[in-house]
């Protein structure tokens, strides 16, 4: 039976464990929800082809299933992203994560950026809907409009990175300017490049209210949180 601290239930139980390698089996995918039991995340974090297989796997878990939409790019049609994250939440999915157009965003076409998120928003039926907003390669004012944007088309989180850009991931900058951005009216998920506690802790100091880490074991334990099976 695994046992953790209280520090270490209250990270877990905002982390989405993550896989999304374009490699990745199904053999993997059920080892990641195997892990996520273990390790009592809050959701684990998926590919879309994988939604059915780990919805089945965790129908009798509380942990969720988080899948990725337009992803990594951001630069689908909206009627695919749509219908994408329709078959998604069909299969199973209990959050969906949505990439950006990052083109539209870096041209400053807001309200086509908008438009995006709310094609995407129609078509759900109860999830919760995270916008990624590539935050590398935003500059503060345009993740500050974007997190507006994402807001008025009725997103629930707006999140930082994909975890695939070369410009990078999440930082604590980034968080901070999306926390103040959302005032505490939509949740705040710093993913991408978040290896240990360190660096987890001080996202979540600056406003983050998700995780999305592939690294979950060794960010839990820094915290000196080993999972412990009897």
């Amino acid at each position: 039976m695994t046992t953790m601290t209280a520090d270490g239930r209250r990270l877990a139980a905002i982390v989405d464990h993550t896989l999304l390698r374009p490699e990745a089996t199904g053999a993997d995918v059920l080892t990641v929800c195997a892990q996520a039991e273990t390790l009592q995340v809050y959701a684990v974090c998926i590919s879309p082809t994988m939604v059915a297989l780990a919805a089945h796997r965790l129908r009798e878990s509380p942990v969720k299933v988080v899948s990725v939409i337009g992803f990594p790019s951001g630069a689908h049609r909206s009627e695919v992203k749509a219908d994408e994250a329709r078959r998604a939440a069909a299969d199973g999915a209990d959050e969906i994560d949505m990439v950006i157009n990052l083109g539209l965003a870096r041209a400053g076409e807001w309200g086509a950026v908008c438009a995006d998120i709310a094609a995407v928003r129609e078509v759900l039926a109860g999830q919760i809907l995270k916008v990624i907003l590539e935050t590398a390669v935003l500059t503060a004012e345009e993740i500050v409009a974007a997190c507006r944007q994402a807001e008025g088309a009725g997103a629930d989180f707006v999140k930082t990175s994909t975890g695939f850009h070369l410009a990078g991931g999440a930082t604590v900058e980034a968080v901070s300017i999306m926390a103040d951005a959302v005032g505490g009216r939509l949740g705040v998920k710093a993913a991408g490049g978040i290896h240990d506690a360190g660096t987890a802790q001080a996202m979540i100091e600056a406003g983050a209210t998700r995780l999305g880490l592939s690294s979950t074991a060794a960010v839990l334990r820094g915290l000196d949180q080993p999972v412990e099976s009897a």
